[in-house]
């Protein structure tokens, strides 16, 4: 994750923003096609010409390496309405939480990703699978993404039964993998390269978030930092009186920051003024950083950019 902040120092100004519209409005675009050829058989030939076919992008039709994101993931009805607004929900919040870039990467390695598993398959089996492709391993990436970041979020499974996101992006992935070991011993292997490829973005964000949610990666200070907060949490939690709190203060009274160990005050060097309660970063680690206090908690408790939205509230 050092790198993808390094590298949004240097080009992060010309990430999209509002890249959730833009995704909803090709597959809006792809819908308006499909009725369009449903309507009249004249059209029916859009889509054609519109697949990520390697073997047709060798010969010169280089559309194609962009134009298979107006094809639709499934048929238009009523739960592909009730589809586009939960992604433009979740991908709207995964945005927000990550920031422009880091979304950005995350869907575009995705897109990328698609296109080399296309050739990597034409390369090896000289079969042009370029029709199996369509947007919907981007909409699976992104719910997959907010489940990685919001796991102990509750969605109304079937608008009746509360579940938690994590358990349906479980029985996503148990779906995929019922799908390859279905399918035919001739597309078995195509599918699970189609599937490798296609979410690449996020089994490659599975594994760096997993040092970002442990302590891998930090300086001593913030391990203690986030050693201390989750033995409050876990204190409070069990009934103990909240005295103990380590970050201990109201709303608007003077907290004593030398009590979360890094930036020390003692021997004169700049003392922080912002640090995340999870995380322990400070600007003084990184100046891009964003801090807020949030309102749900009960406590002067401030968090970065990174865990204001997914951190447990203190009550």
């Amino acid at each position: 994750m050092n790198f993808l902040r390094k590298l949004e120092q240097k080009i992060g100004k010309y990430a999209i923003h509002h890249l959730t519209v833009y995704i909803i409005m090709t597959y809006v675009a792809g819908y308006i096609l499909y009725f369009m050829a449903s309507m009249n058989p004249e059209y029916q030939s859009v889509f054609y010409y519109l697949t990520l076919s390697p073997s047709l992008i060798l010969k010169g039709q280089v559309w194609r390496l962009v134009s298979w994101w107006l094809i639709p993931p499934s048929s238009l009805n009523i739960w592909t309405i009730v589809m586009l607004i939960c992604y433009f929900q979740l991908g709207t919040l995964l945005e927000r939480t990550w920031g422009d870039f880091l979304y950005n990467v995350y869907i575009f390695f995705g897109l990328i990703m698609t296109v080399a598993g296309a050739f990597l398959l034409y390369a090896f089996t000289g079969v042009d699978y370029g029709q199996l492709f369509s947007t919907y391993y981007v909409s699976l990436s992104i719910f997959l993404g907010f489940a990685m970041t919001f796991p102990d979020q509750q969605m109304l499974f079937m608008f009746v039964i509360p579940i938690r996101i994590k358990y349906l992006a479980i029985l996503d992935i148990v779906y995929l993998v019922y799908d390859v070991v279905s399918a035919s011993a001739v597309m078995r292997i195509p599918r699970i390269i189609m599937i490798v490829c296609s979410l690449a973005g996020t089994i490659i964000f599975f594994f760096l978030t997993r040092g970002m949610r442990g302590m891998h990666g930090m300086s001593r200070s913030q391990r203690q930092t986030r050693k201390n907060f989750r033995r409050y949490m876990n204190g409070y939690n069990s009934g103990q009186q909240q005295s103990s709190n380590p970050y201990s203060g109201q709303r608007g009274q003077k907290i004593d920051r030398t009590t979360f160990g890094a930036g020390g005050t003692t021997d004169g060097k700049r003392r922080p003024i912002h640090r995340c309660a999870v995380c322990g970063r400070t600007e003084l680690d990184d100046p891009n950083l964003e801090f807020r206090f949030c309102s749900k908690c009960n406590g002067n408790y401030e968090y970065c950019q990174d865990h204001l939205y997914n951190h447990k509230h203190v009550q």
